[in-house]
């Protein structure tokens, strides 16, 4: 393996444009607030957003790994890891080394953000950080803190945490948009643990298509996507977002396919492999299509 891969493989780097779009919705907030944005602010909120991603990414990979599961998993091109380590198990410690690093990262960032715009956003940086940690040992591990904990670090987390980052306060603009990013990555970890299935029970896990079974997985994955354009809806219905936030609907187009695919072939996984596709790009560009919205509103 070369050195790229041992470096960049942890890391999952086609996977960290989510976070990008996530900031870019919360400096939106920020600018529909304000009318104006503070570059450098939103800069290191977005270098933080990116470590943190890196950060339990990492951390990931590396206990899939030492625990035998990414052996076990069945992959594909969207969920069961990069597979870096069982190629290049020599890789292990540096990317125990990359975790730990992105990890300290966000934390200085954090910290100076606090220095400079107060103690509010101290709590979203402590909760953050517990994520970080706890995810990959303890939060799979519990169907529901599992389901919620990935929306919760994407959604209110990094959008209203980048919001309060620029523009020094919040906004209810920033709550309310939140909600898709939120909503709309919750589903997209589920239906990424659909393929995992046995080899994650094997391994001690414990997330909703486990304990519920795939098929009434599959009902909590449609709602989700459900609430999410409903936030969206009600939020410029009751004008905390403006009109032009309803560009985010056009992505319909790929979510009611996927949801339709996800219910009729919920323990298919080479079936389900579209509907994940689909699923990854209705993440990426809803919350894209929000923050035009914003910036043009």
């Amino acid at each position: 393996m070369s050195a790229a891969s041992r470096l960049l493989g942890p890391m999952r780097v086609p996977f960290l444009a989510l976070s990008l779009v996530c900031v870019a919705l919360g400096v939106a907030t920020a600018w529909h607030a304000d009318g104006r944005v503070a570059w450098p602010l939103a800069a290191l909120s977005l270098v933080a957003a990116l470590a943190a991603h890196v950060s339990v990414n990492a951390f990931n990979e590396y206990l899939d790994f030492r625990s035998g599961l990414d052996l076990r998993t069945q992959r594909t091109p969207f969920s069961g890891g990069s597979g870096a380590l069982p190629a290049d198990p020599s890789a292990a410690p540096l990317a125990l080394a990359i975790a730990i690093v992105s990890l300290a990262i966000v934390a200085t960032i954090g910290l100076w953000l606090v220095s400079v715009r107060g103690t509010v956003l101290a709590p979203l940086g402590v909760a953050g950080g517990v994520l970080i940690v706890a995810y990959t040992s303890w939060i799979t591990r519990s169907p529901y803190a599992c389901l919620v904990a990935p929306g919760l670090g994407f959604g209110p987390l990094m959008v209203v945490g980048t919001h309060i980052a620029v523009a020094g306060r919040y906004d209810t603009a920033a709550g309310i948009a939140a909600l898709v990013p939120f909503l709309l990555v919750s589903a997209l970890l589920l239906l990424n643990q659909f393929p995992d299935v046995e080899a994650d029970r094997e391994a001690g896990r414990r997330h909703l298509p486990i304990v519920w079974g795939r098929p009434r997985a599959a009902h909590v994955f449609v709602a989700l996507y459900a609430l999410a354009y409903l936030s969206l809806v009600a939020g410029v219905l009751a004008g905390a977002l403006p009109w032009p936030c309803l560009l985010g609907l056009v992505t319909l187009t790929l979510a009611v396919p996927a949801a339709r695919d996800v219910l009729r072939h919920p323990d298919d996984v080479k079936a389900l492999l579209p509907a994940m596709g689909r699923n990854v790009m209705v993440n990426l560009a809803t919350p894209a299509f929000v923050a035009v919205g914003l910036f043009v509103g």
